[in-house]
């Protein structure tokens, strides 16, 4: 699995889930001294029971396991081009939580939406708009809190030079963009395909850290995510959101939740530099990343934005806090900026989470979404668990 990253820090609570052919469920499993242990048990037979734990890190410390097999092993065993049969591999940490995104949450990448909706679609455009608004506004705006009065005069100068933009509302106003991902139990995890559609020809990934919230909304640890994005199906139209955000395979977590514990904590992950590289088939190799410190909403106001009581999740919630990187850097012609190809490797990583490694494939020849939430519910109550 020449490429693929597969290591974890030495230290901190891991929380994720394995599959392997033959076993006859999903498995709880957690990392310990570089073997993957299965933790499943009545008290946790789901990532969602475990995160309602008072101190899921504690209970994951503590809950008795089953050997899997080396940490190594596994990863190297979760590529979708690599598997083995028998061997376990891993799948999205989560299960049973909603799986949520926060947009525009950088407002130093507010431009880009901007550019993406202003250009309806078209790459070709993207540079000239890009270069008129920031003669207009700059290009730090790294200081803007959204929802002030300094945003707000902002606001108003680019809806007099007629850019206004629902963007501009979710990114400077005082309400965040909080919209749905995918389905529980849709998300890919570690090593599996992610997938565009295929009427797509401008897209990206998108870099980030989702925190896992439990169904109170406390936060209790976090991993990495790919927000796969299709740019011209969005910029056609904010009404196609879903079209452009969930498809099969479009949402990537991993590669394991780290719980939140004396090593780890949410000021790590607002100090947390977010990585991503893109390699291709065709040599094109893409670098770049994201500081959580220039976020424009803390997650603590993006959960609250999510959870309270104008909405409520029993199961709890992932929620995927945004990215500041929007890729384009051209690959191929001059000024046709960055798209995806087929068989692209994508690496997302942070110091404290580990790496999330993707292929990208067509939605349409990834494997289809079969396991939902029903199929868990009665393997597991077949297993004697729930």
């Amino acid at each position: 699995m020449t490429g693929y990253e597969t290591s974890l820090p030495e230290d901190g609570v891991f929380l994720g889930r394995a599959m392997a052919n033959g076993w006859p469920h999903p498995a709880i499993v957690t990392v310990r001294d570089g073997e993957v242990f299965d933790i499943t048990s009545k008290q946790a037979p789901t990532s969602r029971d475990v995160c309602e734990h008072a101190d899921p890190a504690a209970f994951v410390r503590a809950a008795p396991g089953r050997r899997v097999g080396s940490l190594a092993d596994v990863m190297a065993n979760s590529a979708a081009t690599a598997r083995e049969p028998g061997g376990a591999y891993l799948l999205s940490p989560v299960d049973m939580q909603a799986v949520k995104a926060a947009g525009v949450t950088f407002v130093v990448s507010l431009l880009e939406r901007v550019i993406e909706e202003q250009a309806r679609g078209s790459a070709d455009k993207a540079d000239a708009i890009r270069a008129d608004i920031a003669s207009l506004i700059g290009h730090d705006l790294s200081k803007l809190k959204p929802g002030s009065p300094e945003a707000a005069e902002i606001k108003a100068k680019l809806i007099e030079r007629g850019v206004w933009s629902q963007y501009l509302e979710v990114g400077i106003g005082p309400d965040a963009e909080i919209f749905t991902k995918c389905q529980p139990m849709a998300s890919v995890g570690y090593g599996a395909d992610v997938g565009l559609h295929p009427i797509s020809t401008w897209n990206n990934p998108e870099p980030e850290i989702a925190v896992l919230a439990s169904s109170t909304g406390r936060i209790v640890g976090a991993t990495l995510g790919n927000d796969v994005n299709l740019r011209d199906v969005e910029g056609r139209s904010a009404l196609l959101l879903g079209k452009a955000k969930d498809n099969n395979a479009s949402a990537a977590l991993g590669p394991f939740i780290r719980l939140f514990d004396e090593t780890f904590s949410l000021g790590d992950v607002k100090s947390a530099v977010v990585r991503l590289k893109v390699e291709g088939d065709d040599g094109f190799v893409l670098d770049g990343s994201s500081s959580m410190a220039e976020i424009s909403r803390s997650p603590e106001e993006l959960v609250a934005a999510a959870i309270g009581p104008h909405h409520q999740y029993p199961d709890g919630f992932a929620l995927y806090l945004g990215t500041m990187f929007a890729p384009a850097k051209d690959r191929g012609e001059a000024g046709k900026g960055f798209t995806h190809r087929i068989d692209d490797i994508v690496t997302i990583s942070s110091d404290k989470l580990g790496a999330l490694v993707n292929r990208v494939r067509l939605s349409t020849d990834c494997p289809a979404w079969s396991y939902g939430a029903t199929h868990l519910m009665r393997d597991l109550a077949k297993a004697g668990l729930i």
